[in-house]
C-alpha cells in the first residue's frame, strides 16, 4: 500500500499543479479577450494573446467569438475543472480509511463529469464552430474513463458495506 500512496501523492499533486495552472490560464485568457489588454489581431482573423509583460504569444486562436468561446474558453475551463476533480479522486487513496460516503462522492462527481460535460460540450460547441476529430476521440476517451470510475466507484460501496457489517461484528 505505500507504493499506492506515493503514486497517488504524486499524481494529486500533478493534477493539483494542472487545475491551478489552467484555471490561471483560463481566468487570464478571459481577462485579456474582455479588456483587450494583452492581445492584438493578427492577419485579420488571429487574436493572440501575450505572455504577461512580454509580446510573445501564449496563445493563439481565430478571431471570432463563438470560436473563443467553443473552442478556447470553454475547453479549458472544463480542464480546469477536470483536473480539480482528478486531484479529489488521488486523494481519496491517501486517505487512511478508503471505503468512506465521501469518497464515493468524489468519485461519483468524478464520473459524472467525465460522461456527461465533454459530450454536453460537443454537442453545444458543433452548433457554433466545426468539431474536429480528435475532440470526438477525446469524447469518447472521457467517456470510458467516467466508466471506469463508475465501477470504482461502485466497488467502494460495496467497500462502505462490508466494513459496516464488520464493525457490527467487533
Amino acid at each position: 500500500m505505500r507504493r499506492t500512496k506515493i503514486i497517488a501523492k504524486t499524481l494529486y499533486i500533478i493534477s493539483l499543479v494542472l487545475a491551478i495552472g489552467y484555471s490561471i490560464t483560463t481566468l487570464y485568457a478571459a481577462f485579456c479577450i474582455v479588456t483587450g489588454i494583452r492581445t492584438s489581431i493578427f492577419d485579420k482573423n488571429l487574436l493572440h494573446i501575450f505572455y504577461p509583460f512580454t509580446t510573445k504569444p501564449f496563445l493563439i486562436a481565430e478571431n471570432n467569438t463563438l470560436y473563443i468561446i467553443f473552442s478556447l474558453l470553454l475547453p479549458l475551463g472544463l480542464y480546469s475543472i477536470f483536473f480539480w476533480m482528478s486531484s479529489n479522486v488521488f486523494r481519496v487513496f491517501l486517505k487512511p480509511v478508503l471505503f468512506t460516503a465521501r469518497n464515493v462522492v468524489h468519485l461519483k462527481r468524478f464520473f459524472g463529469f467525465n460522461l456527461v460535460a465533454p459530450a454536453l460540450a460537443t454537442v453545444i460547441g458543433s452548433f457554433f464552430v466545426p468539431i474536429e476529430d480528435f475532440i470526438l476521440a477525446l469524447v469518447v476517451v472521457h467517456f470510458f474513463l467516467g466508466i471506469f470510475i463508475y465501477f470504482l466507484a461502485a466497488i467502494f460501496n460495496q467497500g462502505i458495506g462490508l466494513q459496516n457489517e464488520q464493525d457490527l461484528f467487533i
